[in-house]
């Protein structure tokens, strides 16, 4: 019953299996292997554009250095509170855009608004002791697994540029929101006006393995360069172009962000049917946030449940009393019902007792 994270699962057999066909023979090195050539190849099929795309190994170096290549170091980067990049990446991005400012804005359901977005940018009015705006950042699906909406992107990504600024997308659960959505790749990101997106593969499936996808191609003018300073071009790189080969051939990215969806669908709905949490988020892609009593938690976590109690109160006016804690449950593409049954029977086994 580990709920604990999408990264806690290993690896997709399909991706796998490629990984090892991959270690038969020779290939040029550093990224110019068959491999990588095709993954590019079907990722500019995926968006249905001309872009520029570079495999790198975690998340954490994906956003930073995506943000790196469209934010000088005087600049700012507008992002929600509990954003990723803010909370979560100990300074990465402000180190490898040179020292970026973050701001953190505190919208509801996880999800930064235009209103939100211009409400910070009318205060910018110090001229050169302001850092510079030069970028919002959002996360597709939200830290509380909300998934914003193709207007709101749009809504968002033309406050940007009509501010000379440029849109990031972190993609962590990219394919998660996708499913969600149902709309394609190509609405979710440059239609709407996403200038770069860090396309996340490893919560879905894939060993290692992220893409920085640049559609304003004059922002992958230097990154080559970038990311081998920042010891992320792998010298063996056919073994990156295998794993995006095999996720994205025959929509197996999409079946397993389908799969983690529904299952987070299902548990939700039993949980909140035992009627001894409540759910103050819709789920919405893969992850699963209920207000629960704390007596309740912690008796989840001595029978061996694998979850977190998540920062901070809840969303909206439905938050946490001094009794209680957002809880965080996350499927994943190996997630099972009878997981989600066995979670379920754990919580009905409780009586309200200290």
């Amino acid at each position: 019953m580990n709920f604990g994270s999408d990264n806690v699962y290993g690896v997709h057999p399909v991706v796998m299996d490629a990984v090892v066909a991959a270690n038969s023979g020779t290939q040029s090195s550093y990224g110019t292997d068959d491999y990588t050539r095709k993954a590019q190849e079907q990722l500019s099929a995926v968006f249905e554009c001309d872009l520029d795309a570079f495999l790198v190994l975690n998340g954490t170096a994906a956003n930073s250095l995506c943000l790196s290549a469209m934010t000088p170091p005087y600049g700012a980067v507008i992002c929600h509170g509990d954003a990723h990049i803010l909370v979560d990446e100990c300074g990465a991005p402000e180190l490898f855009t040179g020292g970026a400012k973050l701001i953190g804005v505190n919208d509801p359901m996880g999800k930064l608004t235009s209103d939100g977005v211009e409400k910070v940018l009318n205060g910018f009015t110090r001229g050169e002791h302001d850092p510079k705006p030069a970028a919002v950042s959002i996360t597709q699906a939200s830290e509380l697994g909300t998934v914003y909406s193709v207007d709101e992107i749009a809504a968002i990504g033309g406050l940007a540029h009509s501010r000379g600024m440029k849109l990031h997308m972190d993609g962590a659960r990219f394919a998660n929101a996708l499913v969600s959505l149902g709309c394609t790749p190509a609405e979710m990101t440059w239609k709407a006006g996403v200038d770069a997106l860090s396309f996340g593969c490893t919560k879905n499936g894939t060993m290692m393995l992220e893409a920085v996808v640049f559609f304003d191609r004059a922002l992958a003018a230097d990154f080559s360069h970038r990311r081998m300073r920042a010891a992320q071009l792998l010298s063996k790189g056919r073994f990156l172009g295998a794993q995006m080969n095999a996720y994205l051939e025959n929509d197996l990215w999409l079946d397993n962000a389908r799969h983690a969806n529904d299952m987070a669908t299902y548990l939700g709905e039993i949980l909140q049917a035992t009627g001894k949490m409540r759910m103050p988020l819709p789920v919405q892609a893969n992850e699963v946030f209920p207000i629960m009593p704390r007596p309740l938690f912690d008796m989840l976590l001595s029978k061996g449940v694998v979850t977190y109690q998540w920062p901070g109160e809840g969303p909206g006016n439905d938050v946490a009393a001094e009794d209680e804690i957002l809880a965080r449950f996350v499927c994943s593409f190996l997630t099972s019902k009878a997981d989600c049954d066995a979670l379920v029977k754990e919580v009905e086994t409780w009586n309200g007792a200290t």
